[in-house]
């Protein structure tokens, strides 16, 4: 097994891997920015190294600095976790020449799975249904306008390469399309480097619904069940859940087999996502394949018990998968919020600043997946994830009642955060129902403002205050690792 594994990535989602990976005996190498000296991750791995300035063009994406580290560290393995170079092929291709593993699919796999043209291409070629539009991506205006004619409208411009909603656009009609592509075009070529677009019809009120695949070495590929991934944000997912409320046996077992399908076409090994649009008459469309570990991946942990993170590795040093898809079984429910650094009131604004006081919910079925501590300052440089509350209970109504109750305990004092935006969305009665779509905030939440929660509220100044009793001690890194003392903030006796 390997011995030192690099983390290519920072918060929330560096901690977790560091976590699975001293469970599993390797030593761990974090990398930060100048921005993140003081974050989470730098204190939780064996040793950090500094790897540039706060720009991720300068850092957290600079392939030759992040190789030159990982070869000084002596590191066998890198792991991207998501985001940053997670889907980057020429990053995967620099650890393969170097000798260094990647974990996550072959850099040829990646390249032909992040053009989602391509990968619109493969799916047809295995006879899973895609959406109508092109099967070619362009900046050429006039190609596009044509066949703009031919899908009708509305519809939607998409990039070819990349995710997380840059370069999207909706298009209700002609008189929009020409500004709409000039805009994703521009968008695409800054987010990355390619700025082709291509064009699909838009479905109305659809779900989405993902996927979860292993596949190993030795061509072996499993699915662990979807997530249904419909409440976003500006094409941004904030809450996920497992299993489907609209999913029935057979419809959930062909989507299944589609999944499966795409990912031996493809040759795919490691962890994967495939994921569809569902419209409202329950057919379903491909949509992308995500070559990385998804933002959303504990709530599948917690269902069917098993850690994929682990599961990476493993497939990463060439151990073949020890399940078969019969032995995968789903138990229960699983819900995760996402929870941002942002101002709900202000429409979602970035809200960097200090964390003043910070408890994290707990109880049976809760797991918070954190990247931050009270003391810390959350940097404006970099995605305002600060972390992610997952429960698991019996059913999806014991879990949606679990989830408000984790909320309802959450204290994150010093910036605007989207936890009361999140208790008002799980507390609603159109989530209650499981009656969500890709437009379920619009359609339900837009215009939203907080209610006073006057009894909240004195708990958050209590909090606050006890907090500020004595100074919240900062954590420093140094060698060996830190003292309780170092990071417990304040305290009294």
């Amino acid at each position: 097994m390997f011995k030192r594994i690099l983390i290519a990535n920072r918060g929330e989602i560096a901690v977790r891997i560091i976590r699975t990976l001293k469970e599993m005996g390797i030593e761990t190498v974090a990398i930060y920015s100048e921005a993140d000296e003081r974050s989470l991750h730098v204190f939780e791995a064996d040793q950090a190294h500094l790897v540039g300035p706060a720009e991720p063009l300068q850092s957290y994406l600079h392939i030759p600095r992040i190789i030159e580290i990982a070869k000084r560290t002596h590191s066998e393995a890198i792991h991207p976790g998501y985001g940053f170079l997670a889907e980057n092929p020429r990053f995967a291709k620099a650890c393969e020449e170097e000798g260094i593993a990647f974990i996550g699919p072959h850099s040829g796999v990646i390249e032909l799975l992040g053009d989602k043209v391509l990968s619109r291409r493969l799916a047809e070629g295995e006879g899973v249904p895609i959406i109508p539009g092109m099967l070619e991506s362009t900046t050429d205006l006039n190609i596009l306008r044509g066949e703009a004619r031919k899908i009708g409208y509305p519809l939607i411009i998409k990039a070819a390469l990349g995710g997380g909603g840059k370069g999207m656009r909706v298009v209700e009609g002609p008189d929009q399309l020409e500004e709409a592509c000039a805009s994703a075009i521009r968008e695409a070529e800054m987010a990355f480097g390619d700025g082709r677009i291509y064009l699909e019809a838009l479905l109305k009120r659809p779900r989405h619904v993902e996927f979860q695949i292993l596949g190993d070495k030795a061509g072996n590929v499993i699915h662990l069940f979807e997530r249904e991934c419909s409440v976003q944000r500006r094409h941004q997912k904030i809450l996920e859940e497992t299993p489907s409320p609209a999913l029935f046996p057979e419809l959930r077992e062909e989507m299944a087999k589609a999944a499966v399908k795409i990912a031996r076409a493809a040759g795919y090994t490691n962890a994967g996502t495939v994921e569809f649009l569902l419209d409202s008459h329950l057919n379903f469309y491909f949509l992308e394949v995500n070559t990385r570990l998804q933002v959303e991946h504990p709530i599948t942990e917690m269902s069917v018990g098993m850690d994929l993170v682990r599961q990476q590795v493993e497939i990463a040093w060439g151990i073949p998968l020890n399940l078969r898809q019969e032995d995968i079984r789903q138990v229960g429910h699983s819900i995760e919020c996402r929870v941002y650094g942002e101002d709900p009131q202000k429409e979602f604004l970035p809200s960097p600043g200090p964390i003043l006081g910070y408890r994290e919910p707990s109880g049976p079925g809760v797991r918070v997946d954190s990247g931050i501590y009270e003391g810390y300052e959350v940097p404006i440089h970099y995605d305002p994830i600060l972390s992610k509350l997952i429960v698991w209970a019996e059913d999806r109504e014991a879990a949606r009642r679990r989830m408000l109750r984790a909320l309802q305990s959450y204290v994150v004092a010093g910036i605007p955060t989207t936890i009361p935006f999140l208790m008002d969305l799980v507390a609603s009665m159109a989530f209650l129902r499981g009656d969500t779509h890709i437009g379920f905030l619009e359609e339900h939440f837009s215009g939203w403002n907080p209610p006073k929660r006057l009894g909240l509220m004195a708990a958050v100044a209590a909090t606050v205050a006890s907090l500020g009793r004595s100074d919240a001690i900062r954590p420093r890194k140094r060698e060996g690792g830190l003292s309780p003392w170092e990071y417990l903030g304040g305290w009294e006796l």
